[in-house]
């Protein structure tokens, strides 16, 4: 799910937006719960296409106990999941869910401290609200439409950048592994003094340009579950959100940027340069 800050959006019933945001925000802290005290102890990973696709019994308890919360609290919202797929009539619906239970689930079942669970309400504008939970940092980062972003409460704001000389840019694999282009990338954030981080959540890559940890994240593939609750958050902050066209495009086909506005462009000409060559 991609948005510019800019772009208008569609009202949302202001009583929709707070019950929202207060189960959302009920269910990270679930999830919290869960995570921290299961991490790295015991769990029992099967694998798909990937040897690090991992999917776990806490990645299918988190969703099933989401998706019951959510039915009962939002009847007629369908739910849409990484593990049990879209609920009957989510493509046409005027809302829907989408969860990620356990979002850096290879890092989850190794017990590196570094995953997220994401839950966003998504319309035809973008992403109403959206929570994403940081277990390890004991963090709950909430933002809603029109009303700004917290971490744990408290607003966050992002502060901008001009240069992206000593910046952070986060960028993760491709499902099967390094994404075309993705060595030139890191040398072209390397000639710009800049540092690329591989750590293995989308959606915690996101939500470090949001905090203002980085300058800039991109992701050459993803689902809208695994960036959703972190791209509203990053849009209320104030960060530049585009496709790998520099275009504002609302479900965009492959590729997410979110960054500082002062560097966005430049960022970007890394990524569409380095992509291009790829495929040359």
């Amino acid at each position: 799910m991609t948005l510019l800050s800019s772009r208008p959006s569609q009202p949302v019933e202001p009583g929709l937006l707070s019950r929202a945001l207060e189960v959302a925000g009920r269910l990270a802290n679930d999830a919290t719960d869960v995570i921290t005290a299961t991490a790295g102890r015991g769990a029992h990973p099967s694998t798909l296409d990937s040897p690090f696709d991992w999917v776990t019994d806490t990645d299918r308890i988190l969703e099933r106990h989401t998706r019951r919360v959510l039915t009962a609290e939002f009847p007629g919202i369908p739910v849409v999941g990484h593990e049990f797929g879209a609920d009957h009539g989510a493509d046409v619906a005027e809302y829907r869910w989408v969860v990620d239970s356990v979002d850096g689930t290879a890092n989850y079942v190794a017990g590196v401290p570094w995953c997220a669970y994401s839950l966003a309400l998504i319309d035809a504008s973008g992403p109403v609200v959206g929570v994403v939970a940081d277990p390890y940092r004991a963090q709950i980062y909430a933002a809603a439409r029109g009303r700004g972003a917290r971490a744990n409460g408290k607003p966050i704001q992002l502060v901008d950048r001009r240069v992206t000389a000593g910046a952070i840019v986060c960028t993760e694999l491709a499902r099967k592994g390094p994404w075309p282009g993705m060595g030139g990338f890191i040398e072209r954030a390397a000639a710009a003094h800049a540092g690329v981080r591989v750590l293995g959540s989308a959606a915690l890559s996101i939500a470090q340009v949001a905090l203002g940890h980085a300058a800039a994240a991109v992701l050459h593939s993803y689902h809208e579950w695994d960036v959703a609750g972190s791209v509203a958050m990053a849009i209320e902050a104030g960060a530049v959100v585009l496709d790998k066209h520099g275009e504002d495009t609302t479900l965009p086909t492959d590729g997410l940027l979110v960054a500082a506005p002062g560097v966005a462009d430049e960022v970007l000409s890394w990524w569409q340069e380095t992509a291009t060559v790829a495929t040359t």
